[in-house]
């Protein structure tokens, strides 16, 4: 199993030594849609082809609020057809970056782990970790690659989705875990889906929570326990991460992942789903 996380010095270290790789850049401003391609176009990793949340790693929204989640995964073999086209292809390094603690690019790393595809890491504190290690950066777009063929594979991650959490809500066979801010669990100042609150019965774990001071992931054995804690005796089998729209909780899988504990399942609708459907309890506060 490829480690979930590479550092700025290796994956220097990697580029130099020639070996074939294709880099990601995920950056993305929910406030500003536009923002993370402008930011790539004025700088970025040396090859590295953009990747907007919107367009490259969801479907289409259904409605306007989505009944699909504002993040909708795209069908496996459409995403494998559109990652092909930019030159992935069977057993092709990737690697992930964004600007954000991984935000974004966690998503990119668990829906390339959908499609089967094993061999891909995100960029341990991102764009500024780079820099602070005297990485390079190059301006514009990149040179086209030639298309590649990327065959589709048993996953390697879980999903779960909304009839099933539904059908299984306060029964405790599971444990949802919320990634997105303690306030917006609590349903204060939402400003993103149309109503705010929690799943009844999730617990919240930011995805922040995740980062050291200096944006990078906090160690194995730091995670591990901290994750453990939150468990409380269940398995990672036993929980389903979700956030608002399927995004941040493929931090909290990464993370999971980093401490050694991967196996939960992406609600991928999340919140913004769940919270426009006619027969979803919904939950405030702590």
């Amino acid at each position: 199993m490829t480690a979930p996380l590479i550092t700025a010095p290796a994956l220097r270290a990697l580029l130099a030594s020639g070996a074939p790789l294709l880099l990601f850049d995920c950056r993305f401003d929910l406030a500003d849609t536009g923002a993370g391609a402008r930011a790539y176009d004025a700088g970025h990793l040396p090859g590295a082809i953009y990747l907007h949340l919107d367009d490259d790693l969801s479907a289409p929204m259904d409605g306007h609020p989505p009944r699909n989640g504002r993040h909708p995964l795209p069908t496996r073999e459409a995403f494998a057809q559109r990652l092909a086209a930019l030159g992935c292809h069977d057993g092709l390094p990737v690697v992930a970056y964004d600007a954000s603690g991984g935000m974004v690019a966690a998503r990119l790393w668990w829906m390339l782990r959908w499609l089967g595809h094993n061999t891909v890491q995100m960029l341990d504190g991102g764009l500024p970790a780079w820099q602070a290690a005297g990485g390079a950066m190059q301006g514009g777009p990149v040179p086209a690659r030639e298309p590649g063929r990327l065959a589709l594979r048993p996953p390697l991650v879980q999903t779960v989705d909304f009839t099933t959490l539904h059908a299984g809500l306060g029964q405790g066979a599971r444990l949802i875990v919320d990634a997105r801010s303690p306030e917006r669990f609590r349903g204060e100042g939402e400003v993103l889906d149309p109503v705010g609150g929690h799943i009844p019965g999730a617990v919240n774990r930011w995805f922040r929570d995740n980062l050291s001071p200096a944006g990078t992931f906090k160690p194995q054995d730091q995670l591990r326990s901290e994750w453990l804690a939150l468990m409380a005796g269940r398995t990672p089998a036993d929980l389903v991460q979700q956030c608002g729209s399927g995004v941040t909780a493929c931090h909290n899988l990464l993370a999971l992942e980093a401490a050694g504990l991967g196996g939960s399942a992406l609600y991928a609708g999340s919140w913004s789903e769940w919270c426009v459907q006619p027969n979803a309890p919904l939950a405030s506060g702590a």
